[in-house]
């Protein structure tokens, strides 16, 4: 919450987003369980300047884990490849364990 609330300050105070920050913000909606935020927070980044990377992909694609979002986190991995971040074994242990929550582990 407190996150999300120093990301909107940041928004309000006109200051530059950038990957780091989005990366940070994204990452701390995982730990909280906030997989929706982190969604929004990854779609900001692709319509601001800020550059996706394999950190943000594997937080948003955590939270979706965490959430036993699987088909979200399968289509994060398809943008990955779309768009030629290469995908490690974090991308793939967390893809993994929400296919398993979501018991589409076949």
């Amino acid at each position: 919450e407190k996150a999300l609330q120093l990301f909107n300050m940041m928004v309000e105070g006109k200051l530059a987003l950038d990957t780091v920050t989005l990366n940070a913000t994204i990452s701390a909606c995982e730990k909280a369980s906030r997989w929706e935020n982190a969604i929004q927070l990854f779609s900001v980044m692709e319509a601001s300047r800020a550059k996706s990377n394999r950190i943000s992909f594997n937080a948003v694609i955590s939270a979706c884990e965490k959430a036993s979002k699987w088909q979200a986190a399968l289509q994060f991995i398809s943008e990955m490849t779309h768009n030629k971040v290469e995908l490690g074994r974090i991308t793939f242990n967390a893809a993994i364990s929400a296919c398993a929550k979501g018991s589409k582990w076949r």
